[in-house]
């Protein structure tokens, strides 16, 4: 099992340059942060939790701004979006930024991709709430065609471009991961469709019925349902219930790292480093 870390960075918590160094020194597997643009002051959307939402939601830097710092100090550490909020990107700028991204760092950017919550946040952006998949769908199968193709061209209801030059290509081929963050049976198709790994959160949906759904569905379609990455954020770091996800066939969990400053965080990440080395012995 892999032993991630996710976080929401903002400029008063640890500094890129510090997180990244510390968790690849402890031997975290990998680095997650969040997006979002903006929270529209309105607050009409509620949080899915229900829950007052803390004000790291639109105090946190720009993932791949902050992703390109960590990947300059590091050298295994793999970094990842967690998650993109891709309808509120334009799929030509998205594809170059996470191409970029991948080639600089050698081939370690995981791209979590997810459409949003807020309905405000993305109508800002021009997107309707209710369009926010069929976005999201149209711009990876676009994105992917820019990463893998030399002069790519595309013809959707959402997406729509001649042939165009998008250089660099992703250092990992044929592109990056693909990782869907969603629980509903609605992402499972997608991920299914088009991803390459499944990003639930701990405690949205029951991961039995959802791998099964999955099965089903990569049976389908002839896919191997072994070759996609499930990865779990909000995991708890207590051995035994990382075991328990392990037997349900969870590769890699990511405790939330709390938004702390640089000495509160490196507690955390030495409390959490044991982890570490006990996901190595249940390999």
């Amino acid at each position: 099992m892999k032993i991630g870390v996710s976080n929401f960075p903002t400029d008063y918590s640890i500094s890129a340059v510090a997180l990244g160094r510390a968790c690849e020194e402890r031997g975290f597997e990998s680095l997650w942060v969040t997006e979002h643009t903006h929270i529209p002051a309105s607050r009409r959307t509620p949080h899915p939790s229900g829950a007052p939402l803390p004000s790291i939601y639109w105090e946190s830097y720009e993932p791949f701004t902050f992703l390109a710092q960590v990947a300059a100090v590091t050298e295994r550490l793999r970094i990842g979006t967690g998650i993109c909020l891709v309808p509120e990107h334009h799929p030509i700028a998205l594809a170059k930024r996470v191409a970029s991204l991948d080639s600089l760092s050698g081939g370690r950017f995981d791209f979590g991709v997810g459409a949003g919550w807020n309905a405000e946040e993305l109508e800002h952006h021009g997107v309707a709430f209710k369009d926010r998949w069929k976005i999201l769908a149209e711009s990876v199968a676009a994105m992917k065609r820019m990463w893998t193709e030399k002069e790519p061209e595309f013809h959707g209801h959402w997406v729509d471009f001649e042939k165009v030059w998008v250089e660099p290509k992703p250092a990992q081929k044929p592109h990056p991961p693909v990782h869907v963050g969603a629980s509903s049976k609605w992402a499972i198709e997608r991920v299914a469709e088009f991803g390459d790994g499944w990003m639930p959160i701990l405690g949205s949906c029951d991961i039995d019925e959802r791998m099964d759904q999955l099965k089903r569905l990569c049976d389908e379609k002839g896919r191997d349902p072994g070759a996609i990455e499930i990865s779990v954020f909000a995991a708890p770091g207590k051995k035994a219930a990382l075991e328990a996800l392990a037997k349900q066939g969870v590769d890699r969990v990511i405790p939330l790292l709390p938004t702390r400053d640089e000495d509160q965080s490196l507690r955390w990440l030495d409390e959490h480093a044991s982890l570490v080395e006990w996901a190595q012995d249940l390999a």
